[in-house]
């Protein structure tokens, strides 16, 4: 937005507009991959007990819990709950300090309460990582990103999942790059995750994984 307000200054109306739809557009496209990034954790999770816990009967009691202590369901409960808060703070154009404080650790929470769960799988493990590594991103922070962006890429190879989570994995450690300003390793795990997006069966789980490889900073699409 200091763009926007050099051209305000400078009284180049017509840059102001575009600069302003330019950034509008940009915070509509990621709310719109936090909506599905959201959607598809509760479709993980199980739609049952994730729409128990909306309509306020009994999953509202269940997440009240003590960590560790509470039932598979509340385990679950608090994960989802905890990863969505997340997405909604790094989907707001302001956050101030303690928001950042709590995203971070909310971003732990979650995958340390996925860990509790006993049917939990290996790809829920994954992702709780690579949300992680997200946030470090955001925040500029590319030493925790890096190593929360390989911890997907290990759990991944190690368990032998692929489609839309490996090319995921791939992209973490791109961003990471990127924010480390290591442009050229940034390229060589972006070309990783466009190759395994060939690979990916369902049309949406691409094109959120393409999108999400253009919101890599300072790497602008050459695909």
């Amino acid at each position: 937005m200091r763009t926007a307000f050099a051209a305000w200054n400078s009284g180049d109306g017509a840059a102001v507009l575009r600069i302003v739809r330019e950034h509008r557009g940009a915070s509509m496209r990621e709310r719109l991959r936090g909506a599905l990034h959201r959607i598809d954790h509760l479709i993980a999770e199980g739609i049952e007990e994730t729409m128990t816990d909306l309509d306020g009967h009994a999953g509202a009691a269940t997440t009240k819990c003590p960590p560790g202590a509470g039932s598979v369901t509340s385990e679950k409960l608090l994960a989802s709950r905890l990863f969505n808060e997340v997405w909604r703070l790094m989907e707001q154009d302001v956050r101030t300090t303690d928001d950042d404080d709590r995203m971070i650790h909310m971003a732990h929470s979650s995958r340390f309460h996925w860990g509790q769960v006993p049917d939990a799988t290996p790809a829920h493990l994954a992702r709780g990582e690579w949300q992680i590594s997200r946030v470090y991103s955001v925040l500029g922070r590319s030493e925790p990103a890096m190593h929360h962006a390989r911890r997907v890429l290990d759990i991944c190879e190690e368990n032998g999942i692929r489609d839309w989570d490996i090319g995921f994995a791939y992209e973490a450690i791109a961003r990471a790059y990127a924010v480390a300003g290591d442009a050229a390793n940034a390229r060589e795990f972006t070309d990783r995750s466009l190759a395994a997006a060939e690979d990916i069966a369902d049309d949406q789980d691409r094109d959120l994984l393409l999108a999400d490889l253009e919101t890599i900073p300072g790497h602008p699409r050459y695909w």
